[in-house]
């Protein structure tokens, strides 16, 4: 350390010697002239000294030059800072957490690394700003309102189904899935894969003309194209309740082939089996995936008597008559509300099958048959149900070749019916009478809200005036969510003023 000693300031020299110049000249003046009269002694005052020196303080005699570059004047860490930055750096071998006040938790949950391995920070840490930036560093478009609005739970769900979409039959380890399931089994209520990997197909060997005594060995060792098995998986999942399921290959570019889509008998029996054990199951959704009739049956069969399942979504198969009447046999047997077969190969028996359950079913509220080919005959046959059903809402027919008869029996409909909100009649062949048949039915119906007949051939005075019809239903349902005290069932409410008035 260099020190710079500062000189005093000069005006206080110069103020003395001037003071004694002063005194010795009119001392000398006294003793030459005599005696004189008294004058007031004036002392100038103090000049102001023009040096550089003049601006400084004189309460700070010394200046401290740092020989050390990195030194500084920072106050030193404290101790519980040092031990925070100390735990941070060494979580991964000695992870602290509870033990620590609330205050600390939090510095420390805000320092440690997204990168920490699951074993250590599964089951010991909850917050969630530390799985939001978990999950941020690994996907960038995050969805959390659809896994609860927990941001654990998404990154769980998340990163179970990026194995599971990854996994490749006989090359993977299955325990790179499993050992997984103690860290993830309490988070995990949703799984959607939209991806199942087949086996690696190897060339197969030249043949030369000989066989061995065990038969075609090329046979035998050609490998089978069935998937990863979801049955250990979802046994050790407590809390599923979703389960979203495409049996297919995504990007496969160049290397398309057919056989990348094949949902295989040995899939189906084990799916079949796995959903059937699966207790909690409420929502399951197999589409995209080829399933035909027999299929179809075999996966509905597990499903008979399910004690929690109630939506089911068959969509964008091969489902055809027999599949529909499978279904139509489940409406009976279990609690389900919502079932979706759109864009199959659905047709009249199938859909007669599916209204003959709707007409005594007391659970569905939503039946979704678009792009089917169920035609007026099955249509007809779903209006027949309708007029005894008391719970379906939500009804979609779009594209199934229906015309003016299912548009007659439908109006029919509207006039008894006080359940359905929404019905969807888009892409068929109403035409101009059916239109005002439709116009008709609506004029007696205030339940129905939704009432799709775009590219129908209706009518477009018909179409509008069916919609103003809408509005007035959609104004009334409104005012009775404001005021649900003044819209009362009708109840006979008896007093001494009123004995027979009827609230409506």
């Amino acid at each position: 350390m260099q020190e710079t000693l500062v000189t005093p300031t000069l005006s206080v020299l110069s103020r003395s010697s001037i003071t004694m110049q002063d005194r010795s000249s009119t001392a000398g003046q006294a003793s030459s002239t005599g005696p004189q009269p008294s004058r007031p002694s004036v002392i100038p005052p103090p000049s102001k000294s023009k040096g550089w020196k003049s601006g400084a303080n004189v309460r700070r005699m010394r200046r401290i030059i740092a020989e050390d570059p990195e030194w500084s004047l920072a106050i030193v860490p404290l101790l519980t800072e040092l031990c925070i930055q100390h735990i941070v750096e060494n979580f991964q071998n000695n992870p602290i957490l509870k033990q620590l006040l609330p205050e600390h938790q939090q510095k420390v949950l805000n320092h440690l690394s997204p990168d920490l391995p699951l074993t250590v920070t599964a089951n010991l840490i909850d917050d969630e700003n530390y799985w939001r930036r978990c999950c941020m560093q690994r996907w960038p478009v995050c969805h959390v309102a659809r896994h609860g609005g927990s941001w654990k739970r998404l990154f769980f769900e998340r990163h179970l189904e990026n194995l599971i979409k990854h996994f490749i039959p006989s090359t993977t380890d299955p325990a790179v899935i499993l050992d997984l399931l103690p860290f993830c089994r309490n988070y995990v209520r949703r799984l959607c894969v939209d991806q199942f990997l087949p086996p690696v197909q190897l060339p197969l060997q030249p043949w030369n003309g000989e066989l061995s005594d065990s038969g075609s060995e090329a046979e035998m060792e050609q490998p089978t194209g069935d998937h990863y098995q979801l049955r250990d998986l979802v046994a050790g999942l407590s809390h599923l309740e979703e389960l979203d399921l495409v049996y297919g290959v995504k990007d496969c570019g160049m290397n398309f082939e057919w056989n990348l889509f094949l949902f295989t008998y040995q899939d189906c029996h084990s799916l079949a089996a796995t959903i059937k054990a699966c207790h909690t199951l409420k929502t399951f959704r197999l589409t995209r995936s080829k399933v035909d009739d027999d299929k179809a049956r075999i996966l509905i069969r597990s499903l008979l008597d399910h004690p929690a399942l109630e939506e089911l979504d068959l969509s964008h198969n091969l489902i055809g008559d027999r599949g529909a009447r499978a279904a139509a046999k489940l409406l009976s047997h279990s609690h389900l509300r919502v079932l979706t077969l759109a864009n199959n190969q659905v047709r009249a028996p199938g859909a007669q099958s599916l209204a003959h359950a709707l007409a005594h079913n007391t659970n569905l509220i939503s039946l979704n048959l678009r792009l089917n080919c169920i035609e007026d005959e099955g249509g007809q046959a779903l209006a027949h149900a309708l007029q005894t059903n008391k719970c379906l809402t939500t009804l979609h027919l779009g594209g199934n070749e229906l015309s003016e008869p299912t548009a007659t029996l439908l109006s029919q409909v509207l006039t008894v019916n006080t359940t359905l909100t929404s019905i969807n009649l888009s892409c068929n062949h109403i035409g101009l009478d059916g239109g005002k048949q439709l116009l008709e039915g609506m004029s007696d119906n205030k339940t129905l809200l939704e009432f799709d007949l775009r590219l129908s051939d209706v009518a477009q005075e018909s179409e509008y005036l069916i919609g103003q019809a809408l509005c007035a239903n959609r104004e009334a349902a409104r005012q009775r969510a404001l005021n649900p005290s003044h819209f009362m069932s009708p109840i006979t409410a008896k007093g001494p003023e009123n004995p027979n008035v009827t609230w409506v």
